[in-house]
Parts: structure tokens; sequence; C-alpha cells
């Protein structure tokens, strides 16, 4: 394994010599138009990663014990969200360019149910118990009734309801331990809240003390860990979410992914292109390493502490090993 070279220093104390390394690359399609790479998620029992690959209308699917390519599943116009649901043996995209969620056998028994839902979805989240799955739809600049949440039932495959909101969405989780989804919001900087058991409205807002709202991600205790444009990472406690962390990261984040084993947060940064990666229960950074200009998108294999960074000028994922 060749180790890469840290980022610049913070003015947090590093808690560990060395995180990621670098284990190889993984080489992907080539890129049949603009829009790089998105989010991806990985089905551990498979031992499948997902990619969304807006460059090519594409879901390109990763081998994680062999570190290859192995598929592409194409004809998803605009597609940006990955989303998997292993309990449910499924995976989700949202495809922007058509306005619809498709479903996807995780197992590709069967081939894709596309809904129609909001304006150019993005954000997934999935409340597997009620298999209610929320879209946050980006809406239109000139058109603000158009920025919405969709809900969705899985089994009947139809959008069940709308839901306005403020402002631009960003990403989406759902936290089974309080039932509710969490929903990043551009400007006005805040993260709304959809009760599990009452998918109908927003219940609260949160507001975020910076601009830009964007990767979001919920440990076991509720915390969320909100990345913002403007440079900051918060760190918001339940019940009342007050922020009980403010931390400073290089630039404006994209995907943040948690490692609960391991403690750490890996936040990935598109310009100048680096992870970076913080111990959550010293919130303190633990290293910076460079990926490639553009790559703000990442993976995370929890079983292996790996982390695929996505990388658009050269079409393929770095993958990295996290050594504790």
């Amino acid at each position: 394994m060749t180790p890469c070279t840290p980022g610049p220093s913070s003015r947090y104390a590093r808690v560990e010599a060395m995180a990621l390394l670098l284990d190889g690359h993984v080489e992907l399609p080539v890129h049949r138009g603009e829009g790089g790479f998105d989010h991806a998620a990985i089905h551990q029992d498979l031992r499948r990663l997902f990619v969304a690959h807006p460059a090519n209308d594409a879901l390109d699917v990763i081998d994680l014990d062999g570190m290859r390519y192995i598929d592409s599943v194409d004809g998803l116009t605009g597609v940006a969200g990955a989303l998997v649901a292993q309990d449910l043996e499924l995976v989700f995209t949202s495809n922007r360019g058509e306005d619809s969620v498709g479903i996807h056998d995780a197992r590709g028994l069967r081939p894709p149910v596309r809904i129609p839902v909001g304006r150019r979805p993005n954000g997934l989240a999935v409340d597997p118990i009620r298999r209610t799955l929320l879209v946050a739809n980006v809406g239109d600049p000139v058109g603000p009734a158009s920025r919405t949440l969709s809900i969705v039932d899985i089994d009947r495959a139809v959008m069940t309801g709308s839901i306005p909101v403020a402002g631009r969405t960003r990403w989406a989780v759902y936290d089974p331990g309080t039932d509710r989804f969490f929903v990043n919001i551009a400007d006005p900087p805040s993260i709304v809240v959809v009760e599990g058991a009452d998918p109908t409205r927003v219940a609260t807002a949160i507001p975020i003390p910076a601009a830009g709202p964007h990767g979001l991600e919920v440990d076991e205790a509720g915390r969320l860990y909100c990345a913002c444009d403007a440079g900051r990472l918060f760190v918001l406690a339940p019940p009342t979410y007050r922020v009980v962390a403010d931390v400073p990261i290089a630039g404006s984040p994209d995907v943040v992914f948690l490692d609960r084993v391991l403690r750490h947060l890996y936040v990935a940064i598109g310009d100048p292109g680096l992870v970076e990666v913080f111990h959550i229960d010293r919130l303190q950074k633990v290293q910076a390493v460079k990926t490639e200009l553009g790559a703000h998108t990442i993976g995370l294999d929890p079983n292996r502490h790996r982390v695929y960074a996505f990388l658009p000028s050269t079409h393929r994922a770095a993958v990295f090993v996290d050594d504790g």
C-alpha cells in the first residue's frame, strides 16, 4: 500500500499519524458526456457498490471483493442519487433529467421500476419498516414552488405526497432511532424534519449558522453531521439539535460518510480535491488526503473500512483503506 500525503494542517490537533492509505484504483467506463460521478451506496451482503454516473446516464456497479467494475444500468437520464436499502434488497436512483426515481432489484432479477416524482430529484432517504422513500427535489431556480419533497410508497410504486420546502434541497437521511427524515436546505440554510409516522408535512426546521448545508449524516446517538458550502462542519445533538461543534473544513463539501466502528467521518471536497477525515468523539481532524480536482463524491465500505473516491478526470475510483 502507498501512503497518501496529508493535506494542509488544521488548528485541531491530529489524533493519529495516518488513517487513509491508498489501496489501488478501479477503472470505470469513460464519460460519454458532462457530469462525472455523483452519489454512491454499498450493499454489504452482496459486496457491491453502486455509483451514479451522470456523465453516462448510468448506475455503475463495482465488485468490492475483487475491487473491479462489473456492470452498468444504462438509460437513467441525469442520474444523481443512489441509495441502497439492504433489508429490502433494493437500490434507488434519483433520475434528475427525467423527474423520476428508479427502484432496482439489488440482485438484478427484474427490470427497474420508474416512478414520476417532483422536479429534478436528488437526495434520497428510506424508512425500511414502513417502506417509504423520501425524495428531495432540487426544483427550478425560477420556480420556488417546484422545491419539494416527494413521498413514495415503495410497494405500490407510486408517489403519495408532495411537501413544499423553502429552498433548494441537498442530501437527506433517515434516522431510525428518532423515526425522522432530515433534509438539508441550501438557502435559507437549515435542516427540515419530516416525521416518519406522518410524512405529509415539515414538522420543524433546524437553522444552520452557515451558508449551504450540503452533506448530511447521522450517528447511532442521533447526532447530525452537516457539512456546509461555507467550509464548516456542524455537529447537532438531539433532542433540540443545538450546535455542539463547529469545525472548519478545507472547502465546499459534498458527500459525507460515517464509519461507526472507527468513529471516522469522511468529507469529500471537490476543490481542491480532498477527503478530510474527522474523529467524531474527539471532534478533531485526523487527516486530509489528496484525490483529484472535482472529486466531490465518495462511497464507504464499512465492513473493510475502505473509502472509494470517484475521480472525474480519470474516470476511475481511488480506493483507500482506513488503518484505524
